[in-house]
């Protein structure tokens, strides 16, 4: 028995753990002294990779606010860290250290329908922690089955992941699973406080211990944005009165004086909005890879898919009748279900009609992400272009494009617009034809709409913006068709491999994914 104060004695063991605990907590004071560029973790992250600075910065602050040096206790953080610098691989940290240090069992996952099946892939790269994550996918009835039927194991992590539409239809499921850490990723989603699907989020905050958002573009439409973010993470850092927010913080006029003419004590709302987050950029996390590659998952819907099931086994079917497996033939019923991968459908010689909008749908969701960001858009077809441009159109966005129907001539112009008007905030890029020879490095964030099968074009495409003059990390974002030849050809391009030379002896692994 050791003795640590008069009349107070313990055992070895606990004085060995109040003096880590004592140490903690002076690395935490001593650390905050310190730029985070220079941090160390102050308790190791059980993650398989060796993190960068910044993401060591973030699981330190998000740690410190969970008490997680010294007594846990029930709070809210965010993690404000530009898209592409790792909010994701630091949550996971974050969620790891609490659940081996025995704060949480069960953790929630909130996130866009397109990322919900990237964190199991997440996982699976980086958590050096035993758990178990499962989408919460398909049916209502099925995602609550899952949850209801989900016993305790407290083995493992348990973590259940689902998108922001379905959280205020299973509400009173979740909140009888009682997840002890809430994650939204992408916590922009919730900016508008009215919302149904906000307002169950702002009432699972009250029910949960730990609440953690993640955003990259906390700001979309204006700084009140944050309001409804907060009001989930901490409600005691803006308040509960969103009349009072805009009293102090807007400038108010027009017709009854309703309309937001302008801001003001904008450096005490940051100042605030920090209190609880860690913030970074792509250009101030300089000890990022050149170039960061992000997958977005989306489907087809019931007809179009259907459409393309049928469309899959006669291809399959008509393949397989052929005694000498012609090259040209494979590709041009990959061709087909590619395009019809990407919402469009067309019978030889005909035009294509849209037939599924999920792709588009998606893209807009990205856009919504990534705020004001210039941003480039690959694509293959032109029918896909012709739905972009509307797209943007749609929403007051301003664009330049190059497609086979731009003159050579032109060329020079179109990209000069976007690369020295700030009010040109989107280059919609044909890949095959401006995949050579431009300069895009005014924006440092590309969207692959489709892919070609030639792995050369897409290195000239990405090159586009990853060259000399590029002052940022470049993002690569890729649209993906769940359960269609995207995901085989994805895949066959990350292996750098052009997909005709694979046709004749593995065409069948190209059409696998989708059968039924």
């Amino acid at each position: 028995m050791l003795t640590i104060a008069p009349n107070i004695m313990v055992g070895e063991g606990v004085k060995e753990l109040l003096d880590k605990r004592k140490a903690e907590e002076a690395e935490v004071l001593r650390q905050k002294d310190i730029p985070w560029q220079e941090q160390v973790a102050i308790r190791e992250m059980p993650i398989k990779v060796k993190p960068f600075q910044h993401q060591v910065a973030g699981y330190n602050v998000v740690g410190s606010i969970f008490g997680l040096w010294g007594t846990p206790r029930s709070a809210g953080a965010g993690l404000y860290m530009e898209q592409g610098t790792g909010k994701t691989l630091t949550t996971i940290a974050i969620a790891g250290r609490m659940f081996l240090d025995g704060i949480i069992k069960k953790m929630l996952v909130v996130a866009p329908a397109s990322v919900v099946p990237v964190w199991p892939s997440e996982f699976g790269s980086f958590a050096a922690f035993p758990y178990d994550i499962r989408p919460l996918e398909g049916a209502g009835s099925k995602r609550i089955a899952v949850l209801e039927s989900w016993g305790s194991d407290p083995d493992v992590l348990q973590i259940a992941a689902l998108n922001y539409e379905s959280t205020w239809r299973i509400g009173e499921v979740i909140l009888k699973w009682k997840p002890d850490l809430v994650v939204l990723d992408e916590s922009q989603r919730i900016k508008s406080p009215g919302a149904k699907q906000s307002k169950f989020i702002h009432r699972l905050g009250k029910a949960t211990p730990y609440r953690l958002i993640l955003t990259g573009t906390p700001v979309t439409q204006g700084p009140l944005d944050f309001y409804s973010q907060l009001k989930f993470a901490d409600p005691r850092i803006l308040g509960s009165s969103y009349v009072a927010l805009k009293s102090r913080y807007a400038v108010m006029g027009g017709f009854e004086n309703r309309q937001i003419l302008g801001y003001k004590n904008l450096p005490e709302l940051t100042k605030k909005v920090h209190s609880i987050g860690f913030r970074v950029t792509k250009d101030e996390a300089l000890d990022l890879p050149e170039q960061v590659d992000q997958i977005r998952y989306c489907e087809l819907e019931g007809k179009a898919k259907s459409t393309y099931q049928q469309l899959l086994k006669h291809s399959v079917a008509e393949i397989s009748k052929d005694k000498r497996i012609v090259t040209q033939n494979v590709l041009a019923k990959l061709l087909r279900l590619s395009q019809l991968a990407g919402g469009f459908y067309s019978e030889a010689g005909e035009k294509p009609i849209m037939v599924s909008d999920a792709k588009l749908k998606l893209l807009e969701e990205v856009l919504d992400d990534l705020g004001e960001q210039k941003v480039v858009i690959f694509a293959r077809f032109l029918a896909e272009i012709e739905a972009i441009k509307e797209l943007l159109e749609s929403r007051g966005t301003r664009y330049q494009f190059i497609d086979g129907s731009v003159p050579l001539s032109e060329r020079g112009e179109v990209v000069r617009e976007f690369q020295e008007n700030p009010e040109c905030k989107v280059f919609i890029a044909q890949i095959q034809t401006a995949g050579l020879g431009i300069t895009l490095h005014a924006a440092s964030v590309a969207i692959f709409y489709s892919l070609d099968y030639s792995y050369a074009n897409l290195d000239q495409a990405k090159a586009r913006l990853h060259r000399i003059g590029q002052k940022s990390t470049v993002t690569n974002i890729y649209l993906i068709t769940r359960g269609t030849v995207d995901t085989k050809v994805f895949g066959a391009l990350g292996k750098k491999q052009d997909i005709a030379r694979l046709v004749v002896d593995n065409w069948k692994l190209l059409f696998e994914e989708g059968i039924a």
